[in-house]
């Protein structure tokens, strides 16, 4: 399958590798842990790539942005999360020591990735308006 545009942006890229980092960690917990914060875990972690993906499939830039955000969102919640199984001992060191590099990479390329999406939409809707 040839891949589309937003599959080469790194961010997108990191959000993946951040998905089945946590995926192969969670499969492990007991039933109590994959049921509380495992499911989670899983559903926001998913969610980022799922909606730079998405985002990259609609119209516009606007558009676009409007899902970058929500994919923020659920980098944060994921950031919870794993503060969350972290405490409460579901995760070795070893595997913060995997997951957290990740994550500090991943969150300044999605803040500049929402940037320069917001930067465009801006200057498509001063060309819309220029040609108007």
């Amino acid at each position: 399958m040839e891949k589309s545009n937003f599959e080469n942006l790194r961010v997108f890229q990191l959000s993946e590798q951040l998905a089945d980092n946590i995926w192969n960690i969670v499969i492990f917990w007991n039933h109590l842990a994959t049921d509380t914060v495992g499911k989670q875990i899983i559903r926001s972690a998913d969610s980022i790539g799922a909606n730079i993906a998405e985002g990259s499939g609609r119209y516009n830039f606007q558009d676009n942005l409007r899902f970058v955000k929500i994919a923020r969102a659920s980098l944060y919640e994921t950031r919870y999360w794993l503060r969350r199984a972290y405490v409460r001992k579901l995760l070795t060191n070893e595997q913060v020591n995997v997951i957290k590099p990740i994550v500090n990479e991943l969150s300044p390329k999605l803040n500049a990735y929402f940037k320069y999406l917001e930067k465009a939409a801006k200057e498509e809707k001063n060309r819309k308006a220029t040609n108007n």
